[in-house]
């Protein structure tokens, strides 16, 4: 049977149209047609189709009657077996890695804001054109489909084997900088959209093919053959750069990701800035995905319902357990050493420590929940749920630890699970097996305490034991007084309150702008603008009484509040002789 075609046309850029004709050689006589209400690696239901517009239907030179059946769904009253042509137009105006883009500078979408999903048909080979953009001589495409007959610039016809390959390989449009390595055998190739001409191309291709490197060999082996055992013949790394964003998007062998714009590594700078280390682990994260939940998934993924949320409480094991390796194939890579991994992994306890909602969620309600909390975040949310990035990648780090401590690794229970599971579906039951496996006992009472239960975590013993120096650091001063602030201009903003805190009690609430402060219970030391709140201890010397003057709905409040006493959270730290002897580097 001949393929499910589509031509995506980048219409009208300034107002930020596709055009899409999807042709459907042999349709049923009634024919269901749908467009995916979220998209795999993302657990929000976005409805693409609020972008849909002008749809209309034919065979041959007549025109077809289309009914909407839901929000995303319409049925078309068609002959079988003639076929069936398709057209409309999307609103692309999302730049972020989830939806779509157009403009006249770039253009990204992936399938499930495009192509609509024939019923029925989802089995059968797919085929996408993509054609030259008028006007448009510089720009290129790319894109993890395989060519079936494009041009030099990437432009021309490409084929998937089913619905599901089509839509998880987002498209990249413009006149992006381009360039290829080779990963243990496998063609890969960077693009990068809005770069400054300083981009330090080069580099960002080496430390990348480091980290591809070292991701393969860790699921396959240190052999020259590893790379043949892989999940993915080629990789396609499609970055977004911008003046603020941060995000990534996983795909079979492809990865969509945004940054900030001065994250990127510059010629004129040889030092390794911050940004730049956060942007790895990112790549680093989403190289990761390939093998942990886009080959090994939850068993609730075994076939994505395009049409509802698809709910797992794993959530924490592929993303968190995601979380816990990205940082540590940079080391392992030799991007960072052990002082630097120490350090973004305090950074990683101190979120979880700050968040009350660790108290009143466990981390599989969280990945249960992700639909209707983790990506709908307010106010509340630190209060309310705790993250299954954050408390995963630390349930992993805790699993880590306690099986070193029995001549075992995380490592050997994840290459475990992709034999055990085949590279495909997993249960919570499998992780079990297998750690039973490896070490002759139950994990039954660890999983239960770590991962279904609201305790804390044991992570003092089990960094300890590994000879990680565990002291304590002081705070700032909305970590002190359980705020959280935006400073701008000269203003502080609260953004959120944390539950029983000292901010909470005192009565200040999200939106507020903080604008001074009256020194003492009574206000008799003296009244001060407020710009940051780190100002505050100067402003207060011995005092820890103060009056904070709000405004609230254009009313001004005076809020009595107490500093607590001086708080702390962990720093970690290795030893020098103890660095480079084992975990993490191996």
């Amino acid at each position: 049977m001949t393929a499910i075609h589509y031509t995506v046309e980048a219409a009208k850029l300034h107002a930020h149209l596709f055009q899409v004709t999807l042709t459907i050689p042999a349709p049923a006589a009634e024919q269901t047609v749908s467009l995916p209400v979220w998209i795999p690696g993302s657990y929000l239901v976005r409805e693409f189709s609020k972008n849909l517009q002008n749809l209309s239907a034919q065979q041959g030179r007549k025109k077809v009657v289309l009914a909407q059946q839901d929000k995303c769904t319409w049925r078309i009253a068609c002959h079988a077996g003639q076929p069936l042509v398709l057209r409309y137009q999307v609103y692309a105006f999302d730049n972020s890695v989830r939806t779509a883009w157009l403009d006249s500078q770039r253009g990204f979408f992936n399938g499930t804001s495009l192509c609509l999903r024939v019923h029925g048909q989802e089995h059968l080979k797919h085929q996408l054109h993509l054609p030259a953009v008028k006007g448009q001589p510089n720009w290129q495409a790319a894109t993890g489909l395989s060519p079936i007959k494009t041009d030099k610039r990437g432009f021309g016809l490409y084929g998937a084997e089913s619905y599901d390959e089509l839509v998880d390989c987002p498209v990249e449009l413009g006149a992006f900088w381009s360039g290829r390595f080779m990963a243990c055998g496998i063609p890969h190739r960077f693009v990068v959209a809005g770069a400054l001409p300083s981009l330090d191309g080069e580099r960002l291709l080496a430390d990348t093919q480091k980290i591809c490197e070292t991701a393969i060999r860790f699921w396959h082996g240190k052999g020259k053959p590893a790379g043949a055992k892989a999940p993915h013949k080629n990789y396609l790394f499609m970055l977004n750069a911008v003046h603020e964003g941060y995000g990534g998007l996983e795909h079979a062998n492809s990865t969509a990701l945004i940054c900030n714009r001065s994250d990127l590594p510059r010629q004129t700078s040889p030092r390794t800035q911050e940004g730049y280390t956060t942007l790895l682990g990112l790549i680093s994260h989403e190289y990761f995905h390939t093998w942990n939940v886009k080959q090994l998934r939850p068993d609730a993924f075994a076939r994505y319902d395009y049409a509802q949320e698809n709910y797992t409480q794993l959530l924490w094991f592929f993303e968190g357990f995601t979380s816990y390796y990205d940082d540590i194939l940079l080391r392992r890579a030799g991007l960072i050493d052990d002082s630097t991994y120490i350090k973004l992994l305090g950074k990683t306890i101190a979120q979880v420590q700050q968040t009350p909602g660790r108290h009143l969620q466990s981390v599989a309600q969280a990945s249960f929940d992700a639909w209707v909390k983790y990506y709908r975040q307010d106010e509340n949310t630190g209060n309310a749920t705790v993250s299954y990035y954050t408390k995963g990648s630390l349930v992993a780090l805790c699993l880590d630890l306690a099986l070193r401590q029995e001549n075992q690794s995380l490592d050997a229970v994840m290459r475990g699970l992709w034999k055990r599971c085949k590279a495909g579906p997993m249960r919570e039951q499998d992780l079990l097996d297998e750690l039973q496996a490896l070490t002759g006992r139950s994990w039954q009472s660890e999983i239960q305490a770590w991962v279904h239960s609201t305790q804390d975590l044991p992570l003092r013993e089990l960094l300890t034991a590994q000879h990680v120096r565990v002291e304590a650091d002081t705070v700032t001063m909305a970590q002190r007084l359980g705020v959280r602030v935006s400073e701008a201009g000269g203003m502080v903003q609260v953004k959120a309150v944390l539950r029983d805190s000292a901010a909470e009690a005192a009565g200040l609430a999200a939106g507020d702008e903080w604008l001074g402060l009256e020194v003492g219970a009574k206000g008799q030391g003296g009244s001060w603008r407020l710009h940051k709140l780190d100002d505050l201890p100067a402003l207060l010397g011995r005092e820890r009484q103060l009056i904070a003057l709000v405004s609230r709905d254009k009313r001004l409040l005076r809020l009595p509040l107490k500093v607590p006493e001086q708080a702390s959270l962990w720093q970690l730290s290795v030893p020098l002789d103890r660095q480079n002897a084992g975990w993490p580097a191996v």
